[in-house]
């Protein structure tokens, strides 16, 4: 599929490429077909990754992750990889999976004889991370990482030497300079072009602002809600408020991005909501999100850590997420959501929020939109050619999103077109509409989709058989229904509302129905007068 046309970049973002999870792309409402759902029409790939959670370089197709965090985008176009589990960086480029950062070789084992991470500057291939769990890229294409289980910001120069920019490896919460600060389980961060880094630190429910010298404060208010988290054990959580940021709070805040203006927004993941920072004014406030006020006037239940979450898309305020993590922003002002246990993307624009792709539950299929299947997306950027790169975590992958777009060379000429993908299908005689049902001749549909046409004559019922290895797809010439039979299964009949008929020496039949009983997705674009044929979802291998 083609990206996105018409990449609209802003000044910032050409000097910067200001950072992996701020990434400004193209107008995805603007230039996207629609589904008949309202949805933007995308078609969702597999990256790099064989979903195995190992360790393997080489050819992306091939390369396995373990929990793969976050992405972003290097000057060069390569993507690296926050390869959490692993404690490395890793750059898919050119289709090769390749170690940024950190030892090729894995040192030390658990019990388990999972890689163990370590706390080690210098040379890039000599250097160790301990769950890193995010990065972002600078103008210069420097990288800075937050390397979670070291409590500490890292960075990865041009010349492939790595610093600790602030923390020492010790969890705490502590302002000061350099190796005096502490943070815990730092898990985004985002970089401005003035070399500021502003961090999520999640466990500390907070965010800090890092100064090019290393120099760490802390933004917002301190929670102070305990909380038994077992007999005898108690602890801190995460709370809620908007309003001056000197005062504001939240809840294991999980993501972190730049707009336009500088200010940001954040992933409260443990309230369930997208907040506001707006830097200029000191305010915070929360722009998408919803949950009830419990008795007491908290927003959670006793000994709760978080706010539950739930699914629903709408007006902001009213939409609802599951863990929301990784942002990215968008040149027309959108903010897709990496929602995490909801499995899917999400987008955040004029005040309504969508799902991009994925469904609320977990899987690994590839496909269209809506049927495509993620298992804890964690990370989403969107890429300098217009595509959105996701960060499949549970899933060990790296996903693709591919904005849908119509073939070249398609006829502007007011006729019934059908597409299959990428490819225009050629007819013999005209597609027709017949009581708002799309009519194409089966003889072509069924060739071009590979399948074998055949004709029955029984009772006075004439029966047109398309075939393909064990499945046959029944239609009825004058009745409706359609029946699909697949090996020795029991047949599956469907209801109609249209019925094959004979047209210009030519039998016609209702392609929807058909293209669906295949395991097709069917759109109708009318700007254009397309059908649009796509394979609905595939399973990876």
């Amino acid at each position: 599929m083609k990206p996105l046309k018409h990449l609209v970049v802003s000044s910032i973002t050409a000097a910067a490429l200001l950072t992996g999870s701020s990434v400004w792309a193209a107008e995805l409402s603007g230039d996207a077909l629609y589904t008949s759902q309202g949805q933007i029409m995308s078609d969702v790939g597999t990256h790099a990754g064989i979903g195995d959670f190992d360790d393997i370089n080489g050819k992306a197709a091939a390369a396995a992750f373990r929990s793969p965090s976050s992405v972003a985008q290097l000057p060069d176009g390569g993507i690296i990889v926050a390869d959490t589990r692993n404690h490395m960086i890793r750059k898919i480029k050119d289709g090769q999976v390749t170690t940024f950062a950190g030892p090729e070789v894995t040192v030390t084992k658990d019990e388990q004889g999972f890689p163990t991470g370590g706390f080690l500057n210098g040379k890039a291939s000599e250097s160790f991370f301990n769950e890193p769990s995010a990065i972002a890229v600078d103008g210069n294409g420097n990288v800075y990482v937050a390397d979670a289980g070291n409590h500490a910001i890292r960075k990865i120069d041009t010349k492939g030497q790595v610093t600790t920019l602030a923390g020492n490896g010790v969890m705490g919460n502590k302002d000061g300079k350099g190796t005096e600060a502490q943070f815990d389980h730092p898990t985004d961060l985002a970089v401005t072009t003035d070399g500021i880094v502003y961090v999520a630190d999640t466990l500390n429910h907070e965010i800090r602002k890092i100064t090019p010298d290393g120099t760490v404060s802390t933004l917002n208010a301190a929670s102070t809600r305990a909380i038994q988290i077992r007999p005898g054990a108690a602890s801190f959580a995460g709370e809620y408020k908007d309003g001056a940021l000197s005062v504001a709070k939240f809840n294991e805040p999980s993501g972190i991005a730049l707009d336009s203006k500088g200010n940001l927004y954040v992933s409260d993941t443990g309230n369930q909501r997208i907040r506001y920072v707006d830097l200029s004014s000191g305010t915070v406030k929360t722009v998408a999100g919803f949950s009830s006020q419990l008795s007491g006037n908290t927003w959670y239940d006793k000994d709760e850590l978080y706010v539950d979450g739930d699914y629903a898309d709408g007006q902001a305020l009213k939409a609802k997420f599951n863990f929301p993590k990784g942002l990215a922003v968008t040149s027309e002002g959108g903010l897709l959501i990496a929602d995490s246990l909801n499995h899917s993307i999400r987008y955040l624009l004029n005040d309504r929020v969508s799902t991009i792709a994925g469904q609320a539950k977990t899987g690994e299929s590839d496909g269209v939109e809506s049927a495509a299947a993620f298992y804890n997306p964690t990370d989403v950027i969107v890429t300098e050619q217009g595509n959105l790169v996701v960060a499949d975590a549970f899933n060990n992958k790296i996903r693709k999103i591919l904005p849908y777009h119509l073939p070249q060379g398609l006829p502007d000429n007011g006729e019934i077109k059908v597409v299959n993908g990428n490819t225009i299908i050629q007819f013999d005689a005209q597609p027709e509409l017949s009581e708002g049902r799309t009519m194409v001749p089966v003889r072509a549909i069924s060739e071009a989709l590979g399948y074998e046409v055949k004709y029955t004559e029984a009772n006075g019922t004439s029966t047109i058989q398309l075939i393909k290895g064990d499945v046959t797809v029944e239609l009825y010439i004058g009745r409706t229904g359609v029946k699909r039979i697949t090996g020795n299964q029991p047949a599956v009949l469907q209801k109609t509302d249209a019925a094959p008929y004979i047209s210009q020496d030519r039998t016609y039949v209702p392609i929807r129905f058909f293209a669906e009983q295949i395991g097709l997705d069917v759109e109708w674009d009318d700007a254009h007068k397309t059908v649009i044929l796509r394979t609905k979802s595939y399973d990876v291998e």
